[in-house]
């Protein structure tokens, strides 16, 4: 990951929108990943993240990040896309 699951503070604009329109966000990573708007928040959606990507992790530790902080996970994912945007990357 180009950032820690609780590095919000490196992009407050992401941290914002996970905070207080979740769906939003959600929609917006599935969007930039192809995928229907439904799929933005779900395991699924951080593991083909992940595994495009050879990000190191588990499906088990997508399950439990995605259950146990779903705000957290979906921000981490979006602050990735847009350093890989930068980068030329994604």
């Amino acid at each position: 990951w180009q950032t820690g699951l609780m590095d919000c503070c490196s992009d407050c604009g992401v941290c914002c929108c996970g905070l207080f329109c979740f769906p939003c966000l959600g929609c917006q990573v599935a969007r930039n990943m192809k995928e229907c708007c439904l799929c933005g928040t779900s395991v699924a959606m951080r593991t083909l993240y992940r595994t495009r990507y050879n990000i190191p992790g588990s499906i088990c530790s997508d399950f439990c990040i995605t259950l146990l902080c779903p705000v957290c996970s979906v921000c981490q994912i979006k602050r990735d896309i847009n350093r890989r945007r930068e980068l030329g990357i994604f």
